[in-house]
């Protein structure tokens, strides 16, 4: 297959891009940075050159992390949903024979907002917050490419572990210092991947012709903050005895806080597994073993 790839300088793009090639598919790589291909949300419908693909994936967007400012609130809402509008409509200007025939798009499993203990699927509706919102305003966007005759996923993404890149490495540092420890109550859910299940995942769903619709890129194994503090303890042989207060997480890092630190959900892979999805890394611990 002939596979285009927006966010391909992205730590799950670089990734995506090296298994696809490997497994024999030609990657057409894209990118907001300046110089490499996609370089501002603006500018997405004369930056990608209409080119024949068999599939587009979807990865690029600001980053979460940081102060969320109604400035960095912006910038996330406008380089996800608006970007993704821009980006469907451009492709309706293509020749029909050039035009990729599955279109998969990054999403979050934030679309679940604070789900408690409960387990969600991806029947499970939306959840409330800012960064549901932002997920499905993103998906909504993405789904327009439907009109097109396309067939759409949108991934919803947990915390992608990996040793170069996403949140790993920094966890890696401050657990290896002895200075990790539970973030607020700890019960709040979280829902992780190992990097090489996310890519292999994505490009199952992007040859599996029945996939459609969400897919929640999640092991089957989420765990709560205080038992992922625990497994990564054990795995680095470091104590985790610190302790970060929810008013204090709060009053630093804002909205951020509240729905990426002390809000969870406890997200099942229900159409992974309905696909036939052997994952590599079904357990935390395994996943932990094999990044450390």
């Amino acid at each position: 297959m002939r596979i285009g790839i927006t966010g391909a300088t992205g730590f799950i793009g670089r990734h995506l891009k090296e298994y696809a090639i490997d497994r024999g598919h030609e990657v057409i790589a894209y990118s907001r940075r300046p110089g490499s291909g996609l370089t501002q949300p603006k500018q997405a419908p004369h930056a990608l050159p209409e080119t024949p693909l068999d599939a587009l994936v979807h990865l690029s967007g600001e980053s979460l992390m940081g102060l969320w400012t109604q400035d960095k609130r912006d910038r996330i809402w406008k380089s996800r949903v608006d970007f993704t509008e821009s980006l469907v409509a451009h492709l309706a200007t293509w020749k029909a024979e050039n035009r990729p025939k599955v279109l998969v798009c990054a999403s979050g499993a934030g679309f679940y907002g604070n789900s408690g203990a409960d387990a969600v699927d991806e029947t499970s509706p939306q959840g409330q917050g800012f960064l549901a919102d932002v997920c499905a305003g993103w998906e909504a966007a993405a789904h327009r490419a439907e009109a097109l005759g396309m067939r759409v996923i949108t991934s919803r993404t947990g915390m992608v572990l990996g040793r170069d890149g996403g949140a790993f490495p920094l966890l890696r540092r401050v657990f290896a210092c002895g200075l990790g420890g539970r973030l607020g109550s700890g019960q709040q859910w979280m829902s992780w991947i190992h990097i090489d299940d996310a890519v292999q995942l994505l490009l199952q769903a992007v040859i599996t012709e029945t996939v459609n619709g969400p897919l929640n890129l999640c092991a089957p194994e989420p765990v709560t903050n205080a038992e992922f503090t625990q497994k990564l303890a054990a795995a680095l042989h470091r104590p985790a005895f610190f302790h970060a207060p929810a008013f204090a997480l709060k009053l630093l890092l804002r909205g951020m806080a509240e729905e990426m630190l002390l809000s969870g959900q406890r997200v099942i892979p229900r159409v992974a597994t309905e696909m036939g999805y052997a994952f590599a890394h079904p357990t935390l611990s395994g996943a932990f073993k094999a990044l450390v």
